[in-house]
């Protein structure tokens, strides 16, 4: 089975906790807080293999976590950092934000990687807080959580030129006679189930990549047969042969079906409309081609649309076909990448998280990631881990924030569990 789409959570490792701790040695009565720091968090980063072409390996496992930090020790031993985790994907590979639906990766090169989960950082151990008035802090920073989030995987084929059109239309036999891919082939619909790609070679300074798109039909944008699924490996290439059957075996009218498929592409996307075609007139060794032959050709030609005569089959007209294809892409820009939105990945410790402030009609409640972080770091029955509380308020502008939404003398505060009375 193909896998072109999977939805997987990913979560970086988180820091480890910093340590208390106090220098205890022989004829050392006071020794002094030696506690070490925590280790940070491992990352999660994506990496592009070339080995790969399927996203099979996400349909089983759904959550990947990096390794955590590991807690500091005393004597200012600092914990090991967690080690990073590589997640694979094959070429092509878009990442996208569940939640925001904005893209976070494209990854198309070998060896190419993006981190998309940062891991924790390691808290620091009490050493770190020991000053000339606190000289024995007994409080110690516990490490960040690593980011998370569940991300889409959108597998989108690579490659210069796109081979559409209706199913069992001769796409696959073309793809076989040009390079050197050998696709499954058979007489009925949808036998392409999965995008088949080949290099083709024209002469030493030209070459192309090429891919058998899976045959559509009529409502493919919406889903029908399988035509979502396959529909987004057209987004890559930078140019379409399409493929018309003129044999008239049938009874199709190749007018119909030029225009049939054209809308299902402008249905699923308009950039993919705008994508330049020349149509392969497959089939021409069918007795009663030229009818049809001329009058896709009458249709096209005031379209600007190049018509050329092939048969797969027999493996006629192909050097005309390719060499018009080189002409082509010499002419069109380069491939265009899927827009990053570099702001939806933040690395978590190196921003602070928000704090928000409601009035419950009781007290003010002060709640959040940051303020949960730095109550977990406190001892607040010792009176230097409770002025270290106190200024850290002031610090992060938990206290201008009070302020601000009118707080006064005397009115009750309350951090989770903990309550006071503010005091200016």
């Amino acid at each position: 089975m193909f896998v072109d789409i999977a939805k997987i959570f990913i979560k970086g490792g988180d820091g480890g906790n910093g340590a208390v701790s106090f220098r205890r040695e022989k004829y050392v009565p006071r020794g002094g807080p030696d506690g070490g720091d925590g280790g940070d968090g491992g990352n999660v980063i994506f990496i592009v293999d070339s080995g790969m072409h399927t996203l099979m390996d996400f349909r089983y496992k759904k959550h990947y976590k990096a390794e955590s930090g590991y807690n500091g020790g005393g004597n200012n031993k600092k914990g090991k950092n967690g080690e990073d985790l590589y997640i694979r994907v094959p070429p092509g590979t878009v990442i996208k934000d569940i939640g925001t639906g904005k893209v976070l990766a494209d990854l198309r090169h070998h060896g190419q990687t993006k981190v998309l989960a940062h891991g924790g950082r390691g808290g620091k151990g009490n050493a770190r807080f020991a000053t000339s008035t606190r000289q024995a802090p007994r409080f110690a920073q516990p490490g960040s959580k690593g980011e998370e989030r569940w991300v889409l995987l959108e597998l989108k084929s690579i490659a210069d030129v796109g081979l559409i059109g209706f199913p069992n239309v001769g796409k696959s036999t073309i793809l076989s006679v040009l390079t050197s891919a050998r696709p499954k082939i058979a007489n009925y619909p949808f036998t392409t189930l999965t995008p088949n790609l080949g290099v083709v070679e024209v002469d030493r300074e030209h070459s192309f990549v090429l891919a058998d798109i899976p045959g559509l039909i009529e409502g493919a944008h919406k889903g029908s047969g399988l035509g979502h699924d396959f529909l987004r490996h057209i987004e890559r290439t930078r140019m379409l042969i399409h493929v018309v059957d003129v044999s008239g075996m049938e009874g199709r009218d190749p007018v119909e079906d030029y225009n049939i498929i054209n809308k299902e592409l402008e249905a699923y996307s308009s950039k993919l409309i705008q994508r330049p075609q020349v149509v392969a007139a497959n089939k021409c060794d069918i007795p009663g081609w030229e009818k049809n032959f001329e009058k896709l050709k009458e249709y096209l030609e005031p379209r600007g649309v190049k018509i050329l005569p092939i048969s797969a089959v027999q493996k006629q007209g192909f050097a005309e076909l390719l060499w018009e294809i080189v002409k082509m892409l010499n002419e069109l820009p380069p491939e265009e990448s899927f827009e990053e939105d570099e702001e939806e990945i933040v690395d978590s410790y190196l921003y602070e998280q928000p704090f928000e402030i409601t009035f419950d009609g009781e007290a003010y409640v002060v709640s959040g990631p940051a303020v949960d972080r730095l109550l977990a770091s406190v001892n607040l029955n010792d009176d230097d881990s409770f002025q270290y509380f106190q200024r850290a308020l002031r610090r992060r502008g938990i206290i201008d924030a009070l302020r601000e939404k009118g707080v006064k003398e005397g009115d009750t505060v309350r951090i989770n569990d903990i309550e006071f009375d503010y005091v200016e």
